[in-house]
């Protein structure tokens, strides 16, 4: 009998097969037919430390025994309040506020608004949104706005609202961005630059320098433009730092987390913002307060999740990890030498197969799912850009598996 389930990014009439997964431990899945699955990209960039951590676990049965959900408007709870307490003792000092949502997508969208909201309430609306080309910020009607036009959003074209883009600061190129981003910010005014920091996820496994990151956030703040960092992805630890931000040594006015921020168990995402974003909505006046909810919103399950993943990062050597598969991966790229653009950045490795332009809708791209499948391993490339981001646990025997089977790829597609 077929599924009545409709998967996202699936076209369910190439009928290629979706696997029945039972159980996960650790860097694996576990699959009905009998299968031991390496996850080789954290079941789409969340799973940090493995699947189903036992301190992570415990903190979920634990908090399901008292509290499992309760409206976040006018009300609170101790796991929100301590999560939000426990993050702001990491992250940089000028972030001073908490707000939380359900997804990436989302925090986005949140940031967003509170950045529109904070010109408007200061009486200077500003209403423009500078993106970088290619970047990707989430499904949602704000995300796909402040991300690249094409194949993923271009049947929803009439809902978007226009934005400003600067080029992509290749190597060698990253002046025509600079110079790009200082002409709009004196010309038009704009509210906000959103950008993924150092690396664009879904717009290909794109790197780009901690040096430009840093003059793109300089200009900003020099010009009065707010700057959005969305470490969706690039958060806990993937590019070798907690925030990829610490590479460059740059602040962000609002921060956009998640995936990681539960170690993967449970979808919960944050904002954070300085105080000046937050004392812009902070008045007597009803109509200055931030109006942005979901019914889940700080859902304390999710919120105790968060709360041990911290300890995790506390208690284990999780930096050390990161360390080692940063070193481990390195050697891995070693033999990648019929790829094209082989490239890292801390525990995420990227390549091109066949043609040199990243495509996502590549005709390669359904014989790669194939295999890699038919090798027991979830990659799933971003059309002929092949990339790994595994769990910070994996072994080396999976590892060298990983590599085993895109070696393969190499020699047959």
């Amino acid at each position: 009998m077929s599924s009545p389930v409709w998967h996202p990014f699936t076209q369910h009439g190439l009928s290629e097969p979706i696997p029945l997964v039972e159980s996960a431990e650790g860097a694996a899945l576990f699959t009905a037919d009998g299968r031991r699955i390496i996850d080789a990209i954290s079941s789409w960039w969340v799973t940090t430390h493995g699947h189903r951590h036992p301190a992570i676990m415990q903190a979920i049965a634990d908090q399901s025994e008292r509290l499992d959900q309760i409206i976040f408007a006018g009300w609170t709870h101790e796991p929100a309040e301590r999560l939000a307490r426990e993050l702001l003792k990491i992250m940089p000092g000028e972030l001073r506020y908490v707000f939380y949502s359900d997804s990436g997508s989302t925090s986005v969208e949140v940031a967003l608004k509170m950045a529109l909201g904070y010109w408007l309430n200061r009486g200077e609306p500003r209403h423009r949104i500078i993106v970088l080309e290619g970047s990707y910020h989430g499904d949602t009607i704000g995300g796909m706005s402040v991300g690249a036009r094409g194949v993923f959003n271009r049947p929803y074209a009439p809902l978007l609202f226009d934005v400003d883009v600067i080029p992509f600061p290749f190597e060698g190129r990253e002046q025509a961005t600079l110079d790009a981003l200082e002409k709009l910010c004196r010309d038009s005014s704009p509210a906000a630059l959103i950008v993924e920091p150092l690396i664009l996820g879904a717009g290909g496994m794109r790197i780009y320098s901690a040096a430009t990151l840093r003059e793109l956030r300089r200009l900003c703040a020099n010009l009065g433009v707010l700057f959005i960092a969305d470490e969706v992805m690039t958060g806990w630890g993937r590019t070798g730092t907690l925030l990829a931000c610490e590479q460059a040594a740059i602040v962000p006015d609002l921060l956009c987390l998640s995936k990681g921020l539960t170690g993967g168990a449970l979808p919960l995402a944050v904002t954070l913002a300085t105080a000046a974003i937050y004392d812009a909505h902070y008045s007597l006046n009803r109509r200055r307060q931030f109006f942005h909810s979901s019914s889940y919103t700080a859902n304390p399950i999710a919120c105790a999740a968060a709360l041990a993943n911290l300890q995790v990062w506390h208690d284990e050597p999780v930096a050390e990890r990161i360390l080692s598969l940063q070193q481990r991966q390195e050697l891995q790229t070693g033999r990648l030498n019929k790829a094209r653009n082989v490239r890292q950045i801390g525990t995420i490795t990227a390549c091109e197969l066949g043609e040199a332009k990243s495509s996502y809708l590549s005709a390669r791209s359904p014989g790669l799912l194939a295999h890699f499948r038919s090798k027991d391993l979830l990659v799933r490339p971003l059309g002929n850009t092949i990339y790994v981001m595994p769990p910070y646990c994996i072994n080396d025997a999976d590892l060298d598996a990983i590599y085993d089977g895109i070696e393969e790829a190499l020699e047959w597609f």
